[in-house]
């Protein structure tokens, strides 16, 4: 992203990428998560992809990376304080998804 683009947009560029949105709403329900569990609940994404969308993520500050020297490594994921803001704004589209676009519906 250029640096001289606006938040918003910038903001907007990085949520409009395929998965993001689903990666930070599960991360909205769980306090520290697993790659492993993120890939697990992420039915069809390619592991490269969620390691892509996790760096930008963790590079725009929204979400925190800890790593424990394990053998296998074990890596969770957490939102972080902007995160959490962004969190806010998201459990209003969600809830907005609910009521508009329910899951037993099909128009």
């Amino acid at each position: 992203m250029k640096e001289d683009e606006c938040g918003p947009i910038k903001v907007l560029q990085v949520l409009s990428k395929k998965w993001t949105l689903l990666v930070l709403s599960l991360l909205v329900r769980s306090q520290n998560v697993r790659y492993t569990e993120l890939i697990d609940q992420l039915d069809g994404i390619s592991p490269k992809t969620l390691t892509e969308r996790l760096r930008e993520l963790e590079k725009e500050g929204i979400i925190a990376r800890k790593m424990f020297p394990e053998i296998p490594p074990k890596v969770q994921y957490s939102l972080t304080e902007k995160g959490c803001e962004l969190a806010v704004s998201l459990e209003h589209v969600l809830k907005w998804a609910e009521k508009w676009y329910p899951s037993n519906s099909h128009k």
